[in-house]
């Protein structure tokens, strides 16, 4: 099975669902998780600029070739909603997901449960934990509980 771990960046739950997830039939993609490198990948690659608007568009441009690709060859996609900042691009992988009819598990904790409600009822499971991601996938692919 190929997940696809998109969203939050800042935390550790991607490292959690691949550790619980040992053993299992599973292989996991995901964005660039390093910050600067994310941000600044389009002008290191394709040169300065001078006004920012362009310098994060040609970062954003080329992170959404991985973040397709990524998606699009996924069975499973997870996105995760932290904490901190806003995260429109996790809501639009989240989106992008369900209109490619993948299937769709979010992950977040209780307080971002109205903000996300449309959001979660695009998804096939909610999670509020990465273990909980980690006993879907054990589920979904051997037909044990936890």
């Amino acid at each position: 099975m190929k997940v696809y771990l998109s969203g939050e960046i800042h935390t550790d739950w991607r490292e959690r669902i691949v550790a619980g997830a040992q053993g299992l039939d599973v292989t996991f993609s995901a964005p660039v998780t390093d910050h600067a490198a994310s941000d600044d990948c389009g002008v290191a690659i394709l040169g300065a600029e001078d006004d920012k608007f362009w310098h994060d568009r040609k970062g954003a441009q080329m992170n959404a070739i991985r973040t397709r690709k990524g998606i699009a060859e996924a069975d499973v996609v997870v996105v995760r909603f932290g904490d901190q900042y806003k995260q429109w691009n996790a809501a639009f992988d989240a989106g992008y997901a369900a209109a490619l009819g993948k299937s769709l598990i979010i992950l977040h904790g209780p307080d971002h449960a109205h903000a996300l409600k449309e959001v979660d009822a695009a998804a096939l499971a909610v999670a509020r934990e990465p273990e909980q991601v980690v006993q879907i996938l054990r589920y979904v692919l051997e037909g044990t509980l936890p």
